[in-house]
């Protein structure tokens, strides 16, 4: 007699998400016939300019914002080091003083700390236990000589949700040399959550196409008309309003818009039900293992919708998404392991947190393809793997159970 094995369950949207089949459906003809380059003047490099346009025009309608101010890069990553290095390079002469905090995606953590080695100071702005970072910290860290604040919207890892519309429109009182400009990370809630561009006061804000259902390899950075254009750190052929060089990736730039349609449609009904759901993991992680720690805030409403984020006591969060992945459950695990040496989540250290709880992280992340079904799988296998991990880490210690 023969067993059925469970379907595979993904619980890693944040990390990245399938492409959405109607995405696909348009994105095609850009890899077939119509492979012309936006820049050529015949008739395919006409085709294909019309293509980059009508993409533009309709992320720009997505977000609010005019399409001018929408410019097309390879990813997030690429769109954090041109809002971060890019702006900092043309306004050197204004300033060298950068505010963040210590909760950034490292593709923001890592082009700031690139520009302390190269001349800039940088505040690394502490958070409390649930991830904030208050309004008056931001305000207190101001300089004269600041020229650009960075602030991630929702954090990759625990989920916090700043609260960006207070810390624009503080950093928009003041007047002077003080009038920092305000960059946002929003990568994990452009799709998620209702943005529009025309009331939020931020100067720059970057987002990815494989977090909301679209192609990998595509983002974007939106620049406010006004903004200092930031210096191209990718030099050559002056497309992306001199801005970004290289061809276009049209296909994927095409499969971004219409991800960002997709998900602007499908707000209404896939917010709720994520919520639900979300609530309903939290809730069987701590029936399953009940010194789990929720990182993060408790509010749902406060942090990114799907995520959940749990610390395990005295288990290794790689050794607990391993198990997980065994069981056909895909998470991942916040901290990072480097050289066989497991190093604890950076994250949930800046929460005040010990090292042991976080070394014993795992993230889950829940998105369309998810169901009640999925919470009942992860609660029938957690409470055994928490069990053994426990029990090994207790005889490894010399614990005596």
């Amino acid at each position: 007699m023969t067993t059925t094995p469970s379907p595979r369950i993904y619980l890693d949207h944040a990390a990245t998400t399938p492409v959405e089949p109607s995405v696909l459906e348009v994105m095609l003809p850009f890899l077939q016939g119509q492979f012309g380059n936006p820049s050529s003047l015949h008739f395919w490099g006409r085709e294909a300019r019309k293509a980059l346009q009508a993409a533009r025009d309709s992320v720009a309608k997505t977000l609010h914002c005019q399409p001018s101010e929408i410019i097309f890069t390879s990813g997030a990553t690429e769109a954090n080091n041109l809002a971060l290095v890019g702006v900092a390079e043309v306004l050197k002469a204004k300033g060298r003083h950068i505010i963040t905090t210590q909760i950034e995606h490292a593709a923001v953590q890592a082009p700031c700390q690139w520009l302390e080695a190269h001349g800039w100071e940088v505040t690394w702005l502490p958070v409390d236990s649930e991830g904030f970072v208050s309004v008056a910290s931001v305000l207190e860290a101001l300089r004269p000589d600041t020229v650009l604040v960075s602030i991630i919207h929702g954090n990759n890892e625990i989920g916090t949700l700043q609260d960006i519309q207070a810390i624009g429109e503080a950093l928009k009182s003041r007047s002077g040399s003080q009038n920092a400009l305000l960059h946002v990370d929003a990568v994990q809630t452009v799709g998620k959550l209702p943005l529009d561009l025309s009331t939020l006061p931020v100067d720059y804000l970057s987002l990815s196409g494989h977090k909301v259902y679209g192609p990998k390899g595509v983002g974007a950075l939106f620049i406010r008309d006004g903004a200092p254009l930031p210096a191209s750190q990718i030099r050559g052929g002056g497309q992306e309003a001199d801005v970004r060089s290289g061809t276009e990736n049209l296909a994927g730039i095409v499969g971004l818009a219409k991800a960002l349609e997709i998900a602007q449609e499908r707000m209404g009904a896939d917010l709720p039900r994520l919520r639900t759901l979300q609530k309903g993991l939290i809730e069987v992680i701590r029936a399953a293992a009940l010194e789990a720690v929720l990182n993060g805030p408790e509010d749902l409403n406060a942090r990114v919708p799907g995520n959940v984020h749990f610390s395990f006591p005295g288990v290794e969060g790689e050794g607990m998404v391993l198990h997980l992945d065994l069981k056909g459950i895909a998470a991942s695990s916040g901290s990072a392991c480097h050289s066989a040496v497991i190093e604890p989540s950076r994250i949930v250290k800046a929460l005040g947190k010990s090292d042991s709880l976080a070394k014993g992280t795992v993230r889950f992340s829940l998105g369309r393809g998810n169901t009640e079904a999925d919470l009942q799988r992860v609660s029938e296998v957690l409470p055994a793997i928490y069990a053994r991990l426990s029990l090994s880490g207790a005889e490894k210690s010399g614990i005596k159970s």
